[in-house]
């Protein structure tokens, strides 16, 4: 009887623990590394959240700003006011938005920061979203072999609390310390686009004016030009006369022609043979048969 109940006892437990270790390592593992992989996310929100970016290196500060005209990107408006570069601004935003933390090192006290280049950092980096939520990151040294830099992410306001230390990828040194020419938009593009919306203007302007020529025409159509229209026939000038003959005297084109064609008449007739005269010593047939024979 003790023998059963024992055997009952340890088929519920092996069924327990079977139990146990099916949600935890094939159910719950996901759910762990989908945890873990939170975790070293530095930040949770998306690059089209992002209103303001402001880079703090010792004195020097860098601000952009996103704008809508006169097309969308990413304007500097400090030190100085002018296009930002898209791909400098877009390489941080990434970094901002994609970055990992390779290990966390929790519970750091105030004053050991600065073995990890945190009490002094030499760089920060402040977001503001468009729902106005700020987050921010400072940037330390490299870690001793130079693979990733040691990190706080939104530190506390509190700086007597311990914080936790993050080691962020190298990338964000090369994304901050750049020079103010390489956060400017190059000339030149800025003159190509400049020429591009010229143009687009004067395409429109061109495209306005042939639509207003269309709906109205020119005045040469509605007015007929008088060199367009058939010329009047022109009566001749009489022909000059001298002075000792009349007007009447010079033979009309009537009379010219017809005294010419009575000519051309008359020749016709002189070079055709006459056909009506006989010969006088051919002999009348009628008048051989009456003579009789001697």
């Amino acid at each position: 009887m003790k023998l059963q109940k024992t055997t009952w006892v340890l088929l519920i437990v092996a069924l327990f623990l079977g139990g146990f270790v099916y949600f935890y390592e094939i159910v719950g593992t996901p759910q762990r590394e989908a945890a873990k992989e939170a975790e070293k996310q530095l930040f949770s929100f998306e690059e089209d959240e992002i209103q303001q970016v402001n880079i703090y290196i010792q004195e020097e500060s860098r601000k952009f700003e996103r704008v809508s005209e006169p097309e969308p990107g990413w304007r500097m408006t400090e030190p100085k006011e002018v296009p930002a570069s898209d791909p400098s601004v877009a390489f941080l935003l990434n970094l901002l938005v994609e970055g990992k933390s390779d290990r966390i090192i929790p519970n750091v006290p105030p004053e050991n920061l600065k073995d990890y280049g945190l009490d002094k950092p030499q760089a920060m980096v402040t977001v503001r979203l468009k729902n106005d939520e700020t987050h921010e990151i400072l940037l330390g040294k490299p870690d001793f072999n130079n693979s990733f830099l040691y990190a706080q992410i939104d530190p506390f306001s509190d700086k007597s609390q311990q914080s936790n230390v993050f080691l962020v990828p190298m990338d964000f040194e090369y994304a901050v310390n750049r020079p103010l020419s390489e956060w400017e938009q190059p000339q030149e593009t800025i003159t190509e686009e400049t020429e591009s919306s010229d143009a687009e203007d004067d395409e429109s302007a061109s495209e306005a004016e042939s639509t207003t020529e269309e709906a109205e025409p020119p005045e040469s159509q509605a007015t007929p030009n008088n060199s367009d229209t058939e010329p009047e026939e022109s009566t001749p000038e009489p022909t000059p006369t001298p002075d000792n003959q009349s007007p009447s005297a010079s033979p009309s084109p009537e009379n010219t022609s017809s005294s010419e064609e009575k000519k051309q008449s008359l020749e016709d007739e002189m070079a055709s043979p006459n056909e009506e005269i006989e010969p006088e010593n051919v002999p009348n047939d009628s008048e051989s048969e009456d003579i009789p024979a001697e």
